[in-house]
């Protein structure tokens, strides 16, 4: 099931990044008070009430057009309306209802989706009183909030988490089809990797950076290897785009991410590693995806003797602490290690669907805990005396100690690394917990 989307819409200026950062509780947008300051479509994931949702920020405008609303704006509402499964529409109680919002608010009343109405910097009592006005805009959900502070933000969720179905019990299936995403920045050359893996064109292969809107399943049984393939559309930076329909393939390729097991990210070697790529790359481990970087158009870049290693080091500076990665150099167009791509994403798979037996993860990890144990703090001796795999998609595992609460996020990371030193688990996440014994 593809993951529930929620889409942050609204007119510029009014809080949304804000908003979406508060949700994600990172600051990931950028946040000014200049209007339009958002240029790039923000997304991420959140979680609330054990309940994982992908959130959408559509962000500000900047445009020459006297009305920014008609031309830019109602297009982003539309596509948002048509793609996301709940819309929180973001007004500002200090301006009031304008006709921006007026109009915005006419066009998500006639949906049949789910909207909530949130009047933002409502941050002491005589706004309170002024944000009582947006009631007469006919909203059944209508929330106060102030997303600097996060106050009313909590309630809001809870209504988001509310409308959340619970995830079915899935059969298993036999044997399941490992599914792989080709995913990254438009004109990476995703679509061209895929017909060669494939040798059919599948996709229109063009220069013209966002050719491939949707995305495109692909099974794949060839040399005695069989999975889906998916194709999507590149995600972009905003101020390179000149087309709504970005915003529209953002969605799909975000929602797409969820139905995987490996995410194969082509980046472009002429370009390097872009924060964009980097985006990508955290967005597919905070879901818990397998990951291979499939650097591209290797056989266009000038090499010495150690630019691919040089090139490798400089990648997993960029995406640390998780950079236990494969790296693998291709060139679509010369079909150059493409099946080696294929051989890679199919180990990473069996990684992720790596499950370790109680007796030797205690055997193997306590020797290491004993070896350099957890450091004291406010006078306890912190002891772990279990660990186990919790049986999830995602490799976790839960260490269960005295005082769980005190270990930080040093020697977490310490005990990640020696997981990963003995067990293979290489191009995979890894959740570890710590529970009360």
């Amino acid at each position: 099931m593809a993951g529930f989307t929620v889409a942050i819409v609204g007119r510029p200026n009014v809080g949304k990044s804000t908003l979406f950062n508060r949700l994600l509780e990172q600051r990931k947008a950028i946040v000014d008070d200049v209007s339009g300051v958002t240029r790039d479509r923000q997304y991420g994931v959140a979680d609330w009430n054990g309940k994982s949702f992908n959130v959408i920020d559509t962000g500000g405008f900047v445009s020459n057009s006297d009305d920014v609303f008609e031309k830019e704006i109602k297009k982003q509402v539309l596509i948002a309306l048509e793609e996301a499964n709940l819309l929180i529409f973001v007004c500002d109680t200090i301006t009031g209802i304008t006709d921006q919002d007026a109009e915005m608010a006419k066009i998500l009343r006639r949906s049949d989706k789910p909207v909530l109405l949130l009047v933002n910097k409502v941050d002491n009592s005589e706004r309170a009183l002024e944000a009582t006005e947006f009631y007469s805009m006919g909203f059944d959900k209508t929330f106060f909030v102030s997303s600097i502070s996060g106050s009313g933000t909590g309630e809001v969720l809870d209504e988001v988490a509310n409308h959340i179905p619970e995830e079915p019990e899935e059969e298993e299936e036999e044997n399941p089809l490992p599914k792989f995403i080709i995913i990254g920045q438009p004109n990476a050359g995703k679509s061209t990797l895929l017909n060669a893996l494939t040798g059919e064109e599948r996709t229109i292969v063009s220069d013209v950076a966002g050719t491939t809107r949707d995305t495109i399943h692909t099974h794949y049984k060839q040399f005695g290897k069989e999975f889906i393939l998916i194709d999507t559309a590149g995600l972009r930076k905003k101020k390179n785009v000149h087309d709504n329909l970005e915003f529209y393939s953002v969605i799909r390729a975000v929602r797409a991410m969820d139905d995987v097991d490996v995410c194969m990210i082509v980046i472009d070697a002429e370009k390097g590693v872009t924060s964009q790529d980097v985006n990508i790359f955290s967005l597919a481990a905070r879901r818990g995806k397998g990951v291979v970087l499939l650097v591209n158009k290797w056989d266009t870049v000038a090499k010495e003797t150690n630019t691919a290693k040089q090139y490798e080091e400089a990648i997993k500076k960029k995406i640390a602490p998780f950079n236990d990665v494969p790296v693998i150099f291709i060139s679509a167009t010369e079909k150059t290690r493409i099946f080696q791509a294929m051989e890679k994403a199919l180990e990473v798979y069996e990684c992720r669907k790596r499950r370790i037996p109680t007796s030797k993860l205690n055997d193997i990890m306590l020797k290491e805990i004993n070896h350099t144990p957890p450091p004291m703090t406010r006078g306890h001796a912190v002891k772990i005396k279990f660990v186990q795999q919790i049986p999830t998609v995602v490799p976790s595992f839960a260490f269960f100690a005295n005082y769980p609460d005190v270990i930080k996020t040093p020697y977490k990371n310490f005990l990640e690394n020696k997981l990963r030193s003995h067990f293979n688990f290489t191009g995979v996440p890894i959740r570890i917990f710590f529970r009360k014994k």
